[in-house]
């Protein structure tokens, strides 16, 4: 079977798996519309199942996510999290920053939401308090940077959840057949996966959601 065969039978399984998930509610549909034809990166169809799930069996009371845009996937975890829940979101970037307000402004859930304006490397080393699940999908790039920070804010017990970390399959590729200018991200997303898998505090799972997701939890103490 030829690549271009594997891609092929892949999109339709999703596109299949994908026709099955209900109705999303009428606000998020039309904002993942408006990210979408603005070439806005926001989490798949598969990533919100997952989330949902997630939420469903973790329960998180505090959700840090490190990366905002517009707001579309800290919606999403407030819709699917208990009336409790309070999430904190980091971005950087004026003009996300402006559409996340108004976004959080117009949804019934935008209250649980908290955002944090400025670089996420500077906000997060100033946190202080535990979370319960971190969700990080921010530069992809920087995600080694931010992971002890990460680690040192994630409650015992607690989630990390990375985004994106296969890159569209680039990982898979020798570095030589990857675009000169995506060869930074691809190593360090690389030296990522293999420092949460190689991390004694954590056990982590890697799996080929959407484009890749990684999933670690911390160890509880002793």
């Amino acid at each position: 079977m030829t690549k271009t065969d594997m891609l092929y039978g892949d999109e339709r399984l999703k596109t299949f798996i994908n026709s099955l998930e209900p109705d999303t509610d009428p606000f998020l549909a039309e904002l993942e519309k408006t990210a979408l034809t603005a070439q806005i990166p926001i989490i798949r169809h598969e990533m919100i199942s997952f989330l949902q799930l997630f939420l469903e069996l973790k329960q998180p009371e505090r959700i840090l996510e490190i990366g905002t845009a517009v707001g579309f996937s800290a919606l999403v975890m407030a819709s699917f999290s208990a009336p409790e829940c309070r999430i904190t979101t980091i971005e950087r970037d004026p003009e996300r920053i402006a559409r996340a307000r108004e976004n959080f402004s117009k949804s019934a859930q935008g209250n649980k939401i908290t955002l944090i304006e400025g670089d996420a490397a500077s906000v997060l080393h100033r946190l202080d308090k535990s979370f319960d699940l971190i969700f990080m999908d921010a530069a992809k790039g920087q995600y080694i940077h931010f992971l002890e920070d990460a680690k040192r804010l994630l409650a015992p017990g607690g989630v990390l959840i990375s985004d994106n970390v296969l890159q569209e399959g680039d990982l898979l590729e020798s570095r030589y057949l990857v675009e000169r200018r995506n060869r930074t991200i691809y190593k360090r997303m690389r030296e990522y996966l293999s420092a949460l898998k190689q991390d004694p505090e954590l056990v982590t799972s890697i799996l080929p959601l959407a484009d890749g997701v990684a999933v670690s939890v911390k160890r509880k103490e002793n």
